[in-house]
């Protein structure tokens, strides 16, 4: 696999997992990100990119998200958006 090839496929799922997370807060009912990155100790800006699919994130990032969503990792992956 080419290195655009490579760049488009984790850009691609960056976006899923970003929709995913932006799915997750607003089921626990937050209408904003600013106020679900300020309650769970998120930069607000960082936590808006990652939502958008604008940056990699970190695995304790990812690792963070589920405790907070109470979910396993599997759940997670289960059902990104497309």
């Amino acid at each position: 696999m080419k290195k655009n090839e490579m760049d488009q496929l984790a850009t691609a799922l960056q976006t899923r997992i970003g929709k995913k997370m932006t799915a997750l807060r607003k089921e626990m009912g937050y209408t904003s990100h600013e106020q679900f990155a300020y309650e769970h100790g998120f930069n607000r800006e960082h936590y808006r990119r990652l939502e958008r699919g604008e940056t990699n994130f970190e695995l304790r990032t990812l690792v963070k998200i589920l405790v907070i969503h109470k979910i396993t990792i599997e759940q997670f992956f289960a059902d990104l958006p497309k």
